[in-house]
């Protein structure tokens, strides 16, 4: 039985050829492959650790939890998926709605729990209808704006909490990383992101000892005289410790409140392997089912013990765009770091310890990255934004995602950011199409090859055959 831990050696191990990809199924020398593991895990800290507090349950138990669920996810897709499983940020809305209505941190996983079923079926439902029903409702033009309003989505955070607390770190970061993913060759070129981190823990450090304290929003949110790089919460941690379980308990009011970021969950699957495939040059329509089903049952085993929901993380997407490395054994790795960081506090308050300014020079890059490989899918599908029916849907789904424009339904249920951004794009896409004259439908004979496609494919058909709309060009990550 195939199940994607196997191997082979890319090149020497060492320095991939100039423009080449470590594919899924290849790895470098091992040392390397859990450097570039670490970075991973590096990548997915922050918001792993951010999350899990606003959401009020345990950063331990998230971190352990996470690499729990990337080894469920890529046994079920058979090591053909590179990703990382870490804890959803579309669920922090919802906690912080079930919390002000009196639920605990049991009601919160308990509702979570629940949708984490729900995306199993789904999964399971596209597993056994095929990959064509999410390409009928989620044609390129819709996924690509998921893709980028997913990662454009995170600009707000690097923006007003990252950034300000220290913008001139921020800024030597933003250039020394971007100088590290472009100028090195080899290896270093593909830790370029661990390398920004560590350029921002030493500038961070000295800037201290030359400057003293910075007078900016600390990592609380108040302005205040504060170390850039504290490192006092390390030494009051243990090194070994186990994290917080608690078992989840099921309220109809909570689960319903927590029902519709289903909707986000699934188009960020679809986005995630659809940006994937694009990279890697390997169509993923068969793994699409699996992918929603493994992350399905991932959270649910997550919130079992008292952890929060899982989902396939952008901040790797970026990862890989910058590496160019896709071997799944960099996750098995990651996987691996996780399990032992979340049985160690002392090591997650060395983590949490970044300082915000090197987190906002990294991020700027990072998401920037992510929200671009959904316009890499528009182009690799030759959408034509110059019909209404393709540009409207996708503008507006945007800028709510982006902007994290609000929907309050009542007091204790409301729609925003990625979530309703999706459901715009998905449900205008398809209401417009409803209703559109049939020349918006077709290709339009005086123009180019793709224009006219309603964003469906290069062949100006619904997406309904099960195509993903690419024409086979070269990924994002080749190109």
């Amino acid at each position: 039985m195939n199940l994607g831990v196997r191997w082979t050696l890319h090149g020497d191990g060492r320095t991939p050829a100039p423009g080449a990809v470590v594919r899924p199924d290849e790895r470098l020398s091992w040392p390397r492959t859990v450097g570039l593991g670490a970075q991973h895990v590096v990548a997915i800290f922050g918001a792993s650790f951010v999350a899990p507090v606003l959401m009020g349950l345990d950063p331990n138990l998230a971190i352990m939890m996470s690499g729990v669920a990337t080894v469920i996810f890529l046994l079920a897709t058979r090591g053909r998926v590179p990703s990382y499983l870490g804890c959803s940020l579309s669920f922090v809305g919802v906690a912080a709605a079930i919390r002000a209505s009196g639920g605990t941190s049991a009601t919160v996983t308990g509702a979570v729990f629940v949708v984490g079923g729900v995306l199993f079926l789904a999964g399971l439902a596209v597993r056994r209808f095929g990959a064509r029903i999410i390409h009928a409702a989620m044609p390129p033009i819709v996924t690509g704006a998921v893709v980028m309003l997913i990662g454009f989505n995170l600009a707000p955070v690097t923006a007003s909490a990252y950034w300000p607390q220290d913008q001139w770190t921020a800024l030597l970061v933003m250039l020394f990383t971007g100088l590290a993913v472009v100028c090195p060759r080899g290896f270093w070129s593909r830790v370029a992101i661990f390398l920004g981190l560590i350029f921002g823990y030493a500038v961070s450090w000295l800037f201290d000892l030359v400057f003293g304290r910075i007078h900016s929003v600390s990592a609380g949110g108040e302005v205040t005289d504060h170390w850039r790089l504290d490192l006092s919460t390390v030494s009051q941690a243990d090194w070994i410790g186990l994290p917080s379980f608690h078992a989840p308990a099921f309220e109809w009011s909570a689960i319903l409140v927590a029902l519709p970021v289903v909707i986000a969950l699934i188009a960020e699957n679809a986005g995630h392997v659809k940006a994937v495939g694009e990279m890697t040059g390997d169509p993923l329509d068969d793994e699409l089912g699996t992918a929603i089903a493994a992350d399905g049952a991932a959270s649910m085993l997550s919130t079992a013990v008292g952890g929060p929901p899982n989902t396939t993380y952008s901040e790797n997407i970026g990862v890989m765009a910058a590496t160019r490395v896709y071997s799944t054994a960099t996750y098995w790795a990651a996987a691996g770091f996780a399990l032992l960081f979340g049985l160690c506090p002392k090591f997650g308050a060395v983590v949490a310890a970044i300082p915000g300014g090197v987190l906002g020079g990294i991020t700027v890059i990072l998401y920037g990255m992510i929200g671009l490989l959904g316009a890499q899918i528009w182009v690799n599908a030759k959408v034509d934004l110059r019909n209404p029916l393709n540009l409207v849907p996708a503008a507006a789904g945007i800028i709510i995602g982006v902007g994290g424009v609000k929907l309050t339904f009542t007091d204790t249920f409301e729609l925003g950011g990625i979530a309703l951004g999706t459901l715009v794009v998905i449900t205008g896409y398809h209401l417009l199409r409803a209703f559109a004259p049939p020349h918006l439908k077709l290709p339009d004979p005086t123009a180019g090859a793709g224009a006219y496609d309603g964003g469906d494919g290069s062949d100006g058909s619904d997406g309904s055959d099960g195509s993903d709309g690419s024409d086979g060009e070269e990924s994002a990550a080749r190109s």
